[in-house]
């Protein structure tokens, strides 16, 4: 599926991508809207109504991704809520195996997401896969979330990549489209973002399952780069 010898930067999307998208379904599906409900004296069905309501009126902006946006529109302690569940946040299977073998073959491993930072730390805290990363980017320190065509040209003032040397992998559809837009060469689609979920049907872009797919590839890139000490002529 993917050329090796054609990429050099792969920039990695977080949540859905490199970690199951079930602790942040389960989160705002379930535990805001349970939070919420106690807090207000709503009835549980009500207040879901309700944050449906709110989250798709600013669903894809960064105030979406946004945990201090969220404390201040509902009156919780978003951060700390998340810390309540915060065992469910998981790796997804072979994402480990797949950042150490990009670092062989000598590949720049880039996480860039829209997740707010405090999100991001919870997650860095509890995976500890910063240490399997060459940089971190958070939308929110750029002002633009990823769905923002501008979000791209940002990114490159801050880590510099050819676009047309670029593999982008991401559960989000929409995210895809920008980063297409933008001239980004190498694009992949996650389709099991959530692992308590189905599995859905992408036609729009190359898309697996996980990166178990991508490992045979890659495995079979290592081979052939030349041992160590090796002369090449």
């Amino acid at each position: 599926m993917l050329d090796w010898n054609e990429i050099d930067t792969v920039l990695l999307d977080m949540d859905g991508t490199l970690l199951d998208l079930h602790f942040d379904n389960h989160f705002w599906l379930e535990h805001v809207p349970k939070r919420y409900a106690e807090a207000r004296g709503l009835g549980l069905a009500d207040a879901t109504r309700e944050l449906m309501a709110r989250y798709q009126d600013i669903q894809g902006t960064l105030e979406w991704y946004c945990v201090d946006h969220w404390t201040r529109e509902l009156g919780l302690d978003i951060a700390l809520l998340k810390e309540e569940v915060d065992h469910l946040i998981s790796v997804h299977p072979h994402v480990t195996e797949f950042l150490d073998m990009l670092s062989r073959a000598g590949k720049r491993r880039v996480l860039v997401t829209n997740a707010h930072q405090k999100s991001l730390q919870l997650k860095m805290r509890r995976t500890r896969l910063h240490h399997r990363l060459d940089h971190v980017v958070c939308a929110h320190d750029l002002g633009l979330p990823k769905e923002d065509a501008g979000f791209w040209q940002k990114l490159q003032t801050e880590e510099r990549f050819d676009r047309q040397r670029t593999l982008f992998v991401d559960d989000s559809l929409s995210v895809l489209r920008s980063a297409r837009d933008y001239g980004i060469s190498h694009l992949l689609a996650i389709l099991l973002p959530d692992t308590r979920q189905s599995e859905r049907r992408v036609d729009e872009f190359p898309a697996v399952r996980g990166f178990s797919a991508l490992l045979p590839g890659l495995r079979g890139y290592l081979d052939s780069l030349p041992a160590a000490g090796t002369p090449t002529r």
